[in-house]
């Protein structure tokens, strides 16, 4: 007897949420069709009745991940300074990259630097031109506003972007490699400063949007 439509779907599903996990997790190279199978909690011959490769299958998970990523809601939001800086500020939280639960695409940049896969190149590059037009996007609007302390001319917010994104994706790079967790938050406080301060924020509201933010930082509220 046939699976029925409905059944199809759901297994996808199941394959395209547990491959989601595991790529943001280990990255392209380190996860198996084995693994991801498991994981969903079926067979492994399964695999190729909803996708012909791994690669198709880490285009369908970066695809839904970017639907629902945080980057999005640079367009959505209010269009206000006080808004791109919380996210600016919240971008890497920790507790979301040891959490996973609700990756972004933005998680390709950090596991997938330097990987040579024709397929992820590709991948990798279309999450740092969305993430790059996401902001630009937003940093025009805020300048033409006279909210930000610069020219809205496109070298100008091109510029800041790249070094928003480069101080973004070098920081969790770092952060997520070093064991000590003073130092890890030392590391990403010093990204933050340096690009809300790019940004405009003066020296009383980036305390004041620091010391908000530092604790929720961490995995339970707290740096120990």
């Amino acid at each position: 007897m046939p699976y029925s439509e409905d059944h199809k779907a759901q297994s996808k599903e199941r394959i395209l949420k547990s491959a989601t996990e595991l790529f943001c997790r280990y990255g392209f190279e380190k996860v198996s069709i084995k693994q991801i199978m498991k994981l969903a909690k079926m067979t492994h011959g399964a695999f190729y009745a909803h996708f012909e490769s791994k690669e198709a299958l880490y285009n369908a998970s970066f695809l839904e991940t970017l639907k629902a990523s945080r980057a999005a809601r640079l367009v959505k939001g209010p269009l206000s300074v006080k808004h791109l800086t919380a996210l600016v500020s919240n971008y890497w939280n920790l507790q979301e990259l040891v959490q996973k639960s609700k990756p972004g695409p933005e998680t390709v940049l950090f596991n997938e630097i330097g990987n040579e896969n024709a397929e992820v190149k590709k991948l990798f590059e279309a999450s740092y031109q969305n993430l790059k037009r996401m902001l630009e996007t937003r940093i025009i609007a805020l300048s033409r506003l006279k909210k930000l302390p610069f020219e809205p001319d496109r070298e100008t917010v091109a510029e800041k972007s790249r070094a928003i994104l480069s101080s973004l994706v070098g920081a969790v790079a770092i952060a997520r490699s070093i064991p000590q967790e003073e130092e890890r938050r030392g590391i990403l406080e010093a990204a933050q400063k340096q690009i809300l301060i790019m940004l405009g924020v003066n020296e009383s509201e980036l305390d004041t949007i620091l010391s908000s933010r530092s604790t929720d930082m961490w995995p339970g509220g707290s740096g120990n």
